[in-house]
């Protein structure tokens, strides 16, 4: 399997940090800007899991999970975020996620996340 990660984050400062945690755990990461230029990679290239903010510009998280969601069902999604979610997108993430992340999160959020999504 792939250990590659896609992050999916409109906030260069955050995908970088995410980044960096990963490498920690061996994980090679590839930066997406939004969800219109995270789908583009997903169809180009092999990933292990997509990590993604909830809200960015073009496409929010939410969209963006229930497309790779609908176009490649196995492919793990883990969502971000700082905010509260409403209900509707509480149901989207608690059917379609493989797991979701508050911020901020901590290298122990990181590692049990990737235990529980990939290993």
């Amino acid at each position: 399997m792939s250990k590659r990660i896609l992050i999916v984050d409109d906030n260069p400062n955050m995908s970088s940090l995410l980044s960096e945690m990963l490498e920690v755990f061996d994980y090679e990461s590839v930066r997406a800007g939004d969800g219109v230029e995270a789908i583009e990679k997903v169809e180009q290239e092999e990933f292990s899991l997509v990590i993604t903010d909830m809200r960015m510009p073009k496409m929010s998280g939410l969209d963006l999970l229930q497309k790779i969601k609908r176009e490649n069902p196995n492919m793990p999604v883990v969502v971000i975020s700082g905010y509260a979610i409403d209900d509707d997108g509480n149901n989207l993430v608690d059917s379609m996620a493989d797991g979701f992340l508050n911020k901020p999160f901590k290298m122990s959020d990181i590692e049990q996340l990737l235990e529980k999504v990939i290993k």
